[in-house]
């Protein structure tokens, strides 16, 4: 009997947990899409692509996991 309540209990949690992060998700979504501009090209136009190479995101990545 006590581990049944215990799976209600624990699943009850989880759905306010899902729920909750629903909600943030949902409200970020919104503030992103505001201010988010749609871009559209055409044929022969130039742009600019800013690319990160990995080898400087894979340093950036060990030392801060090396400083916690």
């Amino acid at each position: 009997m006590y581990s049944a309540e215990l799976v209600r209990v624990t699943t009850e949690k989880v759905r306010t947990i899902k729920d909750q992060i629903k909600v943030v998700q949902d409200r970020h979504k919104k503030y992103s899409d505001v201010r988010r501009r749609p871009f559209e090209f055409n044929m022969g136009d130039q742009v600019f692509l800013k690319v990160a190479l990995w080898k400087n995101m894979l340093q950036f990545h060990f030392k801060t996991a090396l400083i916690f």
